[in-house]
């Protein structure tokens, strides 16, 4: 019989657990077991599928590359099922199903909630899930399917060759301070300006950031030795409203705090190396349910019905 015939969820939780702990004894606790059991049922594993899945050391189990390979598969099963169990909740409750919707700061302030606005219009009882995180830290979670679609800045290779992707706008970075920064009035700012002050930036490695950085870079600028870094955009926009410093926003978000008269944006031509595309991901399989086909299409409406001026749609 194909070994995974055998498997059952106990069984996957038993192998997450192990992949966390490296020790059997503790996973042996937490899972209400014991380690002999524990360590009989992983060998008979192994032997089912010829292959090793740990390696001893004297301080654990540490994940083999095959080993790695499994958890990842159970990781995803986990992460279906929980949002499966979350999807019939909401049904129970008289819901349209559950959607999740993961966005980074470029979308937070303007497409995503414009487009979830027009879904809960055209479907009054879908549950809406929103994350705000970076791209990073939820582009695996839609692969192993704890977020449906993520949004955010467009990455230069996707975490998983099945995923799809649709780029949705091209979004210029900008310069924001607060409503009382001494620049906030100027009709005219230059770099000598912003840097006299500090900075608060997304933190290396989240696409805004490498979008400034390479429209520093095209001036022959780089970024100041001290930062502030922050990945939270309502965090950014108290602060820079508590201190005299110099911000970064995505254009969309810059205009739209402005618009709610939390920011402003500073008067400072940014060049060409600061537009970064922005787009869409989700799983093939998940657009069967009605509520992430919509949302798919309520995002596409809230991207190209933007009202600010200088964005470059992507055909």
């Amino acid at each position: 019989m194909d070994w995974t015939h055998r498997l059952r969820l106990r069984h996957l939780q038993m192998l997450l657990s192990v992949a966390q702990t490296g020790n059997l004894s503790q996973s042996a606790d937490a899972l209400n077991t014991t380690q002999p059991a524990l360590s009989k049922w992983l060998k008979d594993l192994e032997e089912d599928i010829g292959l090793p899945l740990f390696e001893r050391h004297a301080r654990g189990l540490r994940p083999t590359p095959f080993g790695e390979a499994l958890i990842e598969h159970a990781r995803r099963i986990e992460g279906h099922l929980d949002s499966a169990r979350d999807d019939m909740l909401a049904m129970r409750d008289g819901g349209s199903g559950l959607v999740s919707i993961g966005t980074s700061g470029v979308s937070a302030a303007d497409t995503v909630p414009l487009a979830v606005a027009k879904l809960i219009e055209r479907m009054p009882r879908a549950q809406v899930r929103l994350v705000e995180s970076t791209m990073n830290a939820m582009m695996p979670q839609l692969v192993n399917g704890e977020i449906d679609i993520v949004v955010g800045r467009a990455a230069n290779a996707l975490p998983d060759p099945a995923l799809q992707t649709e780029t949705l706008y091209r979004d210029p970075v900008n310069f924001v301070v607060g409503l009382q920064h001494p620049l906030a009035g100027k009709t005219a700012v230059d770099w000598n300006d912003l840097f006299d002050y500090a900075w608060i930036v997304w933190p290396p490695g989240t696409p805004i950031r490498g979008a400034l950085e390479s429209a520093l870079a095209a001036v022959g600028h780089v970024m100041p030795r001290h930062c502030v870094e922050s990945n939270s955009s309502m965090l950014n926009v108290t602060l820079l409203n508590q201190a005299n410093l110099i911000g970064v926003a995505s254009h969309r978000a810059a205009v739209r705090f402005e618009q709610l008269n939390v920011l402003r944006v500073l008067a400072m031509p940014m060049p060409l190396g600061s537009a970064g595309a922005v787009a869409m991901y989700w799983r093939p399989d998940s657009v069967s349910r009605h509520g992430v086909a919509l949302a798919l299409d309520c995002l596409r409406a809230a991207a190209y019905a933007s009202p600010w001026v200088g964005l470059e749609k992507i055909e």
